[in-house]
């Protein structure tokens, strides 16, 4: 399996906050190979992994991801981004939401910033950890973060130890930055 750059990122971070984990309820959206999320189980975290449910071969990997590292507890949804389903009614309030290079296509930033505002209704305090390849210049999560009533704080890859030269750079023909979001409710009282 072949795991993104953003992906070797995030799980960093992870490690580097690997203290705070332990019992924090973590999910992983768009998880696919699941690096972030098994990180968070590993060092303690209840974890969630979750990928869209019109995909099952990314819910496959999902789990064959738990398997090969050891997590029975670690539990598997089918979650796509804008669409409320049983199983995103059914999670219990988050602590965090991992979501490694989701990003991807400008016309799922609403649909993802939709789940991920329904899941800050049931606890305010849950932050998105978010890392991003740039692609391009134009696409921007500003309107959308300003109209769900959210921030976003960039976190510099050298903050937590990333070596922005090999970690945060593909293999890829071309340049591949990589970024790191924590977006969060913009005021408590915008509930």
């Amino acid at each position: 399996m072949y795991v993104w750059p953003c992906a070797v990122v995030l799980a960093q971070y992870l490690w580097c906050h690997r203290s705070s984990l332990p019992g924090k309820a973590v999910l992983e959206i768009g998880a696919g190979v699941s690096l972030p999320g098994v990180t968070a189980a590993k060092c303690g975290a209840e974890v969630t992994l979750s990928d869209s449910s019109e995909l099952p071969h990314c819910l496959e990997i999902c789990r064959q991801s738990c398997e090969m590292n050891h997590l029975p507890q670690v539990r598997i949804v089918g979650l796509t981004w804008g669409h409320v389903c049983q199983d995103l009614l059914a999670l219990p309030p988050q602590d965090i939401i991992l979501a490694s290079d989701v990003f991807f296509e400008p016309e799922d930033f609403e649909d993802i910033l939709t789940t991920v505002y329904f899941l800050m209704q049931k606890n305010p305090k849950v932050q998105l950890w978010s890392t991003y390849q740039v692609r391009s210049a134009d696409w921007s999560l500003e309107a959308l973060l300003y109209k769900w009533g959210m921030k976003c704080v960039h976190i510099p890859l050298e903050s937590f130890d990333a070596d922005k030269e090999d970690i945060a750079e593909s293999a890829l023909p071309g340049r591949h930055t990589v970024e790191m979001l924590v977006i969060s409710f913009a005021k408590k009282d915008s509930l």
